[in-house]
């Protein structure tokens, strides 16, 4: 028998942007928008794979949950799985790979089925977390949310709402999959979904919504071709005091340094400015932003991004200099990352 997870997901959405809307009226345009945008994920003019990727979804078996963690390293829901919905499950699961941000589990410790993901991305929260103000009851938007890890992490985290926006196709219904599963886990006492997911790019977002206490970039900025566009888009999302966390790939220097690659960085064509934090942290005054501190930077290893199980194509190591994993493939610094907290 069929689910219908992807229908009451939207549902959930439509309804919390309906309450959202009765106190911030630019909730609104969201609302207009959110048609268009949930239709054209699923058209298969617009994503060959669309269909495929929803009948996984659909046929993903009921389970009976025991306990839903949101708020651990690997997200875990426990679940007992017979060997047939052990072996059902994982062939749809692995019908959405690659797998890149996680990791998750469904099921038991020693029967579950561990997605084991490209990006240890809880090593990425445990980085992050500890420096963020408080998200019990805030408003979050996670851009470029991915799989929606990270996202689940904030609502385990106590945030009221969470909306991760993320155009990718494959992403939202990996996003989907789990949802099935977390059911209403996530869920306020008016059994309300908390975590949500609207498979759209920031710039197609209403301009000034002012919707959100604290908003997530984290991994998107090297990818825009007008960074300063990016901020100036990530702020007009936050109420005045609220918070943003900008995580990017940075380079050592002084606040005149940034690197813009000629070519590929990493293999990566769609690599444009890798900046110092000095430099960065300028780049977010000059749009407005106050209180601007950089609380980590980190040397992505092969360890925190590597092939699996669930993602068996090219990695970070075959993006690596073979001689000098300290650069790039083309001679550039490897890869390095920054997060900085900054106040609208």
């Amino acid at each position: 028998m069929l689910n219908n997870t992807i229908t009451h997901a939207e549902r959930e959405l439509y309804l919390t942007l309906l309450e959202l809307a009765e106190q911030y009226p630019s909730a609104y345009e969201w609302l207009t928008r959110l048609p268009t945008w949930l239709n054209a994920i699923k058209d298969k003019a617009n994503y060959a794979h669309a269909p495929a990727y929803q009948a996984s979804v659909a046929r993903l078996p009921h389970l009976t949950v025991n306990h839903v963690d949101l708020n651990s390293d690997t997200l875990t829901i426990e679940a007992s799985l017979n060997q047939s919905q052990h072996k059902q499950t994982t062939a749809l699961l692995k019908q959405l790979m690659p797998w890149r941000k996680g990791p998750f589990q469904i099921g038991n410790d020693e029967s579950g089925i561990k997605i084991d993901t490209e990006w240890h991305s809880d090593w990425k929260w445990q980085r992050v977390a500890p420096h963020l103000s408080r998200l019990d009851g805030r408003r979050v938007l996670d851009v470029g949310g991915g799989s929606g890890y990270h996202g689940w992490r904030m609502a385990g985290a106590g945030a009221d709402t969470v909306i991760i926006i993320d155009p990718s196709c494959l992403f939202y219904h990996q996003f989907m999959a789990i949802r099935h599963f977390v059911g209403s886990a996530d869920a306020h006492e008016t059994g309300r979904y908390r975590t949500h997911y609207i498979p759209v790019p920031l710039e197609a977002l209403p301009e000034h919504s002012q919707l959100f206490d604290t908003v997530f970039s984290m991994g998107v900025l090297y990818h825009r071709q007008s960074p300063f566009e990016h901020l100036q888009q990530l702020r007009g999302q936050l109420v005045k005091g609220g918070e943003l966390v900008l995580e990017t790939l940075v380079v050592e220097g002084d606040a005149n340094t940034v690197l813009v690659p000629h070519d590929r960085y990493a293999q990566m064509n769609n690599v444009y400015f890798l900046p110092s934090v000095a430099a960065l942290t300028g780049w977010l005054e000059k749009v407005g932003f106050s209180d601007v501190r950089c609380v980590d930077v980190a040397v992505t290893s092969t360890d925190e991004q590597r092939q699996t199980e669930w993602m068996t194509y090219h990695s970070l190591t075959d993006f690596l200099d073979p001689d000098d994993y300290t650069k790039t493939i083309e001679g550039y610094p490897a890869p390095m990352r920054a997060t900085l907290i900054a106040k609208k």
